[in-house]
């Protein structure tokens, strides 16, 4: 301790007070301080005002002894007292020494810091808001803290600080999310439950629009959900309840793009309650955005999809998936299949208006920022420039989905919903959806043979959209008039028997003219189903009539399943609405065959012939254990 001149104008016993071990001695002193700081008030003697507060600071505060630290923290709340509404002059100094014993290792001495820091932010109340990002860093820290007295004591500060920004006007909001940001990542249930009621605090101050910095903290949220603490867990759903009441009111302000990752990412998360939540904000984000969802369409349906399958202990949450699957898929439109021509379109028509400004200043047309917009964004219409349209991500769906189908672990429900998709993409962008047949072909070839009738329907639907679309013809996937046309390579290539198909009988085939109503992926299907069946003997065996009577355009493709010991399905003439399943174009065998025969003899000796629009009459075959069984064709006389 230095001597006591050097600690004028505190008296010699008010020092020896302050470093006392009792308490009220301590107390006696700081009285005599509040006595001598309001003299100088009186006297406006701001020299002696900072000095009184620089000995308390400096020579007791941050002392090496227990005890001086102690006398020092009640000492700087006597000068915040008697200050009164000056205190406000005299914060920094007051306050920095007093968070620093914040982090002391004694318990006493971090109780005796909270209450003194009370004392100076009761009697200066808004004047504190400029310091309240230390505040809270320090009142952070306190709400993890193991002893309860310290706990308890910072509860009394936090409230008192919450009542000083619910009533203010001046709250940094700005200054303060990065502090949130950064704690709102804590792992301590305590701290955690800090930040929470701080949200809540925040939501609920009219002047304070925290749901513009909502995307920087809204992961930290979905992560505080999922504490083991349900209180905690509560606590924050009530948090991002208020949260999704807000967005409803005010879309028009939410920056939906920059969240729509964060639920893509928490709507796939292990624990239910955070699932359900995130797949909640997903489907109303989707309503709310619309096509502004659209560029996040893969991610969405990477998590979405896999949910369809859940069973009867996440109903819910299989439940919410399939509003978000159906909200998604009604937000591809026909026009998205027109995208690039004109984003082509707008961007020449952009380039030549911009040539002409330069050429005729004064003319009335687009200026150049409008045409930059117009050759970064796509749009259904080229009479304005101000109109950015939402490009569909066809290509990062149809990657999430030939993923799906290729995956025979996932459920039923997962694989008809992806089918679906695929139906429903190939009738709104057929002009795109064909550029990328190829890859998909092979597998929806392979999901003939899944075990489930309702996903082989589903797969035949896609696949007869995809034989009579007229899309087919025109992008370059038409049968060639070569005679040294090579297979494509949509085919399903296989081992081929001994003199099963030779290459004449290959190249014949292909070159069958399209017409209307089939191009030559019908030819492809149906080639690549002969050579299926003759690899897979089961699958002919066991789903053979019911693969050729569900193609047929007279059965009803959505029939009830056969009795047991009775393959395929029953029997239901029926004409088809457009909403049904889409039948195959009508094509016969020879007629000298059936069915069966086609089938089981050499590939190379069957024979198709398209009828046009009036199918032949088909021949009767009996159908037993799911076989075509006909009769076997007479053998001519002579042996041969």
């Amino acid at each position: 301790m230095n001597a006591e001149r050097d600690l004028l104008p505190l008296a010699p016993g008010v020092v020896r007070a302050l470093n006392d071990k009792l308490y009220e001695k301590r107390k006696v002193a700081a009285l005599e301080i509040e006595k001598l700081v309001r003299e100088f008030v009186a006297q406006n003697n701001t020299s002696q005002i900072k000095h009184v507060i620089q000995i308390l600071s400096q020579e007791f505060a941050l002392s090496l002894h227990p005890h001086s630290r102690k006398g020092g923290l009640i000492g700087l709340a006597a000068c915040s007292i008697a200050l009164g509404k000056d205190s406000g002059l005299y914060l920094k100094e007051l306050i920095e020494p007093v968070l620093t014993c914040f982090n002391d290792a004694d318990s006493r001495l971090r109780y005796y810091a909270c209450e003194a820091l009370y004392n100076i932010v009761k009697v200066a109340r808004g004047s504190v808001l400029p310091h309240f990002d230390v505040l809270f860093d320090g009142l952070s820290r306190l709400a993890a803290d193991p002893d309860p007295n310290v706990k308890s004591g910072s509860e009394l500060l936090d409230r008192l600080l919450k009542d000083i920004v619910t009533e203010s006007k001046q709250f940094d909001l700005v200054g303060f999310i990065p502090l949130l940001r950064e704690r709102i990542y804590s792992n301590n249930q305590y701290a955690r439950q800090f930040i929470i009621s701080w949200i809540l605090v925040l939501e609920s101050v009219p002047d304070i629009n925290l749901l513009d910095y909502l995307p920087e903290i809204l992961d930290g949220l979905f992560q505080i959900l999922g504490d083991n603490n349900k209180e905690i867990r509560k606590m924050c759903e009530v948090a991002l309840g208020e949260f999704l009441k807000e967005i409803k009111k005010n879309p028009s302000s939410i920056k939906f793009a920059e969240m729509a990752n964060i639920l893509v990412i928490h709507c796939q998360a292990a624990d239910d309650l955070i699932q359900l939540t995130a797949m909640r904000w997903m489907s109303e984000f989707i309503q709310l955005a619309g096509r502004a969802m659209l560029p996040y369409s893969s991610g969405i349906l990477t998590a979405v999809l896999s949910c369809l399958s859940y069973d009867d202990r996440k109903k819910n949450i299989k439940e919410v998936a399939n509003v978000c699957n159906q909200s998604l898929m009604k937000l591809v439109i026909p026009e998205d299949d027109e995208m690039d021509e004109a984003r082509q379109l707008t961007t020449l028509l952009a380039q030549s208006t911009s040539e002409e400004s330069f050429s005729k200043p004064e003319s009335g047309s687009l200026d150049a920022s409008c045409g930059s917009n117009f050759s970064n964004s796509s749009v259904f219409t080229v009479t304005s420039c101000e109109r950015i349209q939402v490009t569909l991500n066809l290509d990062g769906i149809v990657q999430v989905l030939d993923c799906h189908l290729h995956d025979t672990s996932i459920g039923m429900m997962t694989r008809i919903a992806v089918l679906k998709w695929l139906y429903h993409l190939y009738i709104k962008t057929p002009h795109k959806m064909f550029r990328h047949t190829d890859s998909l072909f092979p597998n929806l070839l392979q999901t003939l043979s899944d075990e489930s009738d309702e996903v082989i329907l589903k797969d035949l639907e896609v696949l007869a959209e995809i034989a009579s679309s007229p899309a087919g013809q025109t992008e370059g996937h038409g049968p060639s008039n070569s005679s040294d046309a090579r297979p494509s390579p949509v085919e399903l290539h296989v081992p081929d028997r001994a003199g099963q198909l030779s290459s004449s009988g290959m190249k014949g085939l292909e070159c069958l003219p399209s017409t209307p109503t089939m191009n030559s992926y019908f030819y492809k299907f149906m080639i690549n189903l002969l050579k299926h069946f003759s690899r897979e003997r089961k699958l002919l065996e066991t789903r053979g009539a019911f693969i050729i009577r569900s193609e047929h355009p007279t059965r009803l493709t959505k029939a009830p399943q056969a009795p047991p010991g009775q393959g395929g399905m029953v029997e239901q003439p029926k004409h088809y609405a457009p909403s049904e399943t889409k039948p195959f174009p009508q094509a016969s065998l020879n007629h000298q065959q059936t069915v069966s025969e086609a089938i089981t003899r050499p590939l190379h000796s069957t024979t198709i012939v398209y009828t046009g629009d009036t199918p032949p009459a088909p021949r009767e075959a009996a159908v037993h254990a799911g076989r075509c069984s006909p009769d076997p064709p007479a053998r001519p006389a002579g042996g041969r």
